[in-house]
């Protein structure tokens, strides 16, 4: 399995709503190169989660532009997927069917199927239960499950809705690890959605914090650890209270009055 990373440029970008007074983040600037982790965090109606819905194109934006490599997303593509709270799997297929059924959508042959299969399920280490029915495994199996089918599609980006949020503990942190260690054997991106700053710091590269309504990027900051990560070293604790403290000051951010011209009344 081989991918390559993405140059994503997200260009005053604005995302307003009819019904409402204040748009949900307005003109927002970002770039993220290639091979990136980039954790965007923000507390609950900052915008965050509809920024990553615009960036895999399953919604649009009212104002700005985002680019992949230089080519506008105007929708869906095989070449960024994304990953949801739930695992969204089929419960009537076993492991490989449901890591494969993107692929036999798309009209692949068995051969070349079965091969990515394979090696997307070894990526998640299910190999053991490569023909169990899903709905018999547990909550973290099914979302390496969804992982797997992920990244069979070889993306370029890999988007995460807080996937890891209805987790246990001990499982949420070896799919963290997990996450941030194929992406970096396979070269590819990722932007995570999350609050927890402990997930920003072991799986990230730089957290930029969004903020204020409309939200806004008010911060970033550079997580500078090797690898692996673990929760006990002095030196992830001190980055993620520098983090913490960031966060907690980014929650009295007020965007300036002049910047909301274009806001609906």
């Amino acid at each position: 399995m081989s991918v390559r990373g993405t140059k994503i440029e997200i260009q005053g970008l604005s995302q307003r709503y009819p019904t409402r007074k204040v748009p949900t983040f307005n003109r927002v600037d970002l770039v993220s190169p290639p091979g990136e982790a980039l954790a965007i965090i923000g507390r609950s109606g900052c915008g965050k989660s509809t920024l990553l819905h615009i960036l895999a194109g399953l919604t649009k934006g009212t104002e700005g532009r985002i680019l992949l490599n230089g080519t506008e997303v105007a929708g869906p593509s095989p070449r960024w997927v994304m990953m949801f709270q739930a695992p969204h799997l089929y419960p009537w297929m076993t492991v490989t069917e449901n890591v494969g059924v993107g692929l036999t959508f798309a009209r692949w042959g068995k051969k070349e199927i079965a091969e990515r299969v394979n090696d997307a399920i070894s990526l998640v280490e299910l190999q053991e239960f490569a023909q169990a029915n899903v709905q018999d495994l547990s909550g973290g199996q099914q979302q390496r499950v969804a992982l797997a089918r992920s990244l069979v599609m070889e993306p370029e980006l890999l988007l995460l809705d807080e996937p890891f949020s209805a987790l246990d503990a001990f499982t949420r942190a070896a799919l963290q690890k997990d996450v941030r260690s194929i992406s970096k054997r396979l070269g590819f991106n990722i932007v995570i959605v999350t609050h927890d700053i402990d997930e920003a710091v072991i799986m990230a590269d730089r957290a930029v914090i969004m903020a204020g309504s409309p939200g806004d990027i008010v911060h970033e900051m550079d997580v500078d650890l090797p690898n692996p990560r673990d929760r006990t070293d002095p030196e992830v604790q001190k980055l993620r209270a520098r983090l913490m403290a960031t966060f907690q000051e980014a929650a009295n951010y007020r965007k300036p009055e002049v910047a909301l011209a274009g806001a609906v009344h």
